[in-house]
């Protein structure tokens, strides 16, 4: 698969060239009184598209909430650059991963930094992967935002906060911390 260049979708989709398959099989559920079957995520050509397409919408700022979220590859060094939903809980910002532990996820943990772009503007970022009871409250919220995902959650949108805490293990959350300034070029 192709590597992106900085600004441009991961044609890859969730994946870095190398970086291995992504988890496979049936998925846990919340467990919770609210929980269901979460959907299991599975990279494929029709997201890579979706992706790219979705991409070019981010850039020009169209899609509230959406970034262009670029790693380093944690094996090749070059840029990977996913569409990523921020979520805004209690005044700070929060990065997941509703597929789970896929390569961007993989490539924050290893570089502890990413960067955020939209519109021009790019901002750097430390990352802090979170407890799952500080992720609870977060994925909450960002199921509420980011209705697409939802099949990827056992819990329901309506579901109590511990149904988030019980299934974070799945879902991978990071607090955003600014190390720069904006600036243009993004």
């Amino acid at each position: 698969m192709a590597d992106t260049t900085p600004g441009q979708p991961d044609p890859g989709g969730q994946r870095e060239p190398g970086g291995g398959s992504e988890p496979s099989g049936p998925a846990p559920a919340g467990g919770g009184r609210d929980s269901r079957p979460a959907r299991q995520f599975r990279p494929s050509r029709g997201r890579r598209v979706g992706d790219a397409i979705m991409g070019v919408f981010v850039r020009a700022g169209l899609v509230p909430s959406t970034y262009l979220l670029t790693t380093r590859g944690r094996k090749t060094g070059r840029p990977l650059t996913h569409p990523v939903t921020v979520v805004e809980e209690d005044g700070g910002r929060w990065l997941v991963s509703p597929y789970g532990e896929v390569s961007w996820v993989r490539n924050a943990r290893a570089a502890g930094r990413a960067t955020l772009g939209r519109r021009g503007d790019r901002r750097e970022y430390a990352l802090r992967e979170v407890s799952a009871q500080e992720a609870g409250p977060v994925l909450k919220r960002y199921v509420g935002v980011a209705t697409a995902t939802r099949p990827y959650f056992g819990a329901d949108k309506d579901a109590p906060v511990e149904d988030f805490v019980a299934e974070a293990d799945r879902h991978p959350v990071f607090e955003l911390l600014p190390i720069s300034e904006d600036r243009p070029g993004g």
